[in-house]
């Protein structure tokens, strides 16, 4: 039997795939030890800390299969059918099948795999539908945008003319202002979408702005595409133009990008003629970016699968039930919660009215073993390395099983440990040792108890 036939046929019993991973890992361990301990060592942080962060999810290991397969060794400028290069016929079938697992996730009529992040899906967004130098209208970074939105750090910001709005007095979006600014500046494009902002969006108020001024309404969804395909928060996929999300900070996937049409999607782009859909892929490929990455969207495809099945919505209405409870938690322990609470996954406190910083909040919760960033919030007068605000968001704490009597005790740990901390600069602090160490052993003990599911090994806890 030759080598390709033996192959072909597998390993005592196994499937060629899952033979291949076994021996990928041994090869690893064996030839780079140092590397593979690195790993090792993640993979216990990931497992025994409590990640109370709002940008991230965990990936089930199918996923993380997909993710480190031989698809990697594929090089396919192009489209399934268009290729550039020879050798793509499998990689073909496997970008179809997450563009249709993709539509069928968000209910969108056209979807486009490719982006390598949501920012580089923004990017084909802006540079598709705007010309150099057009006007972007956009929520202000402090009040929860995000640097792709035109912040004057990222090269929306200089490519073309940034104009924000902002928050009310009770820090939600002020869509009065939306519409004064809409009609004074005109803008080509008006999004839709934070990165730091827990309440609904009404895109349909946004829309009927972009209506009246003859604007595109983009939506990002970025940090809420798990609990918009839940349907745990309204879709924006028919009533923005377009709709960019992430696939790895809420819907367990790689990192990586979407672009999502709904019923506009046959719509003629700025130039009268050309179907967004087709504008839309021509500006990944070959405008913004070459070559896709074949293994992240075969996990895609994997990550959407799961996303469509029933263990998915269970937890993504737990995600947002979990926020809740905490924001609730953490009020009732005198702290304040921006816009009084949440109706997404995330958490956002005003550190500075606690006479802490964001940085001083994050690093001794950090020391104890939980994980939550720093954050600005509208009116911060502290750099971004600093910032007033603390953003928690419960993706991965709902994963593992945590439901809303949990964030009860969570709430109490992060106020104790808080309660304890002594600010001595904007970045230095003191802990005493014996609240950190109880605190420590709380936390172990909570992810004993809400082990990761999916990733719990033989002979672990």
């Amino acid at each position: 039997m030759t080598a390709v036939n033996a192959l072909a046929v597998g390993v005592g019993g196994r499937s060629v795939s899952e033979a291949f991973h076994q021996a990928a890992i041994g090869s690893l361990n064996r030839d780079d030890p140092v590397l593979a301990a690195l790993l090792d060592r993640e993979f216990g942080a990931q497992t025994g800390t409590l990640a109370a962060v709002a940008h991230a999810s965990l990936a089930h290991p199918s996923v993380l299969a997909a993710a480190g397969s031989v698809l990697s060794n594929v090089t396919a400028e192009g489209y399934p059918g268009r290729r550039y290069h020879p050798g793509a016929e499998q990689f073909d079938e496997v970008e179809r099948l997450a563009v249709e697992r993709a539509k069928e996730a968000f209910g969108a009529r056209h979807a486009n795999v490719q982006p390598l992040s949501c920012s580089s899906a923004n990017l084909v967004v802006l540079f598709s539908l705007l010309a150099p130098g057009g006007t972007l209208l956009s929520l202000n970074l402090d009040a929860g945008g995000h640097l792709t939105h035109g912040s004057a750090a990222s090269i929306t910001g200089r490519a073309f003319q940034s104009v924000h709005y902002g928050v009310d007095d009770a820090g939600l979006i002020d869509y009065g202002q939306v519409a004064e600014l809409a009609r004074e500046h005109r803008p080509g494009l008006i999004i839709a979408g934070a990165s730091a902002y827990p309440r609904r969006i009404d895109y349909a108020r946004f829309r009927a702005v972009a209506d009246e001024v003859g604007a595109y309404l983009l939506a990002d969804i970025s940090h809420i595409a798990g609990l918009v395909a839940a349907g745990v928060v309204p879709s924006p996929i028919d009533i923005a133009h377009v709709t960019t999300a992430s696939t790895y900070k809420q819907l367990g996937g790689p990192r990586g990008g979407l672009i999502l049409l709904g019923r506009e999607h046959a719509r003629p782009g700025p130039d009268g003629r050309t179907p967004l859909s087709a504008l839309l892929d021509r500006g990944v490929f070959p405008r913004v970016q070459g070559t896709p990455d074949p293994a992240s969207i075969a996990a895609k495809a994997r990550a959407l699968h799961l996303v469509a099945g029933p263990e998915f919505r269970d937890t993504a209405r737990r995600i947002a039930a979990d926020a809740r409870a905490l924001a609730a938690a953490l009020t009732r322990r005198g702290y304040r919660v921006l816009t009084g609470g949440t109706d997404t996954h995330m958490v956002i406190v005003d550190m500075a009215a606690r006479g802490l910083t964001g940085a001083v909040a994050e690093q001794s919760l950090r020391d104890c073993g939980i994980l939550a960033n720093r954050n600005r919030i509208a009116g911060d007068t502290k750099p971004p390395l600093v910032g007033s605000g603390l953003r928690f968001g419960t993706n991965i704490l709902a994963q593992r099983g945590m439901g809303p009597a949990d964030m009860e005790r969570l709430a109490e740990l992060v106020d104790r440990v808080w309660q304890a901390v002594d600010a001595r600069s904007d970045t230095a602090f003191h802990l005493d040792p014996a609240i950190r160490r109880s605190v420590r052993a709380e936390v172990d003990e909570l992810c004993r108890r809400f082990p990761v599911p999916a990733y719990v090994l033989e002979g672990t806890w």
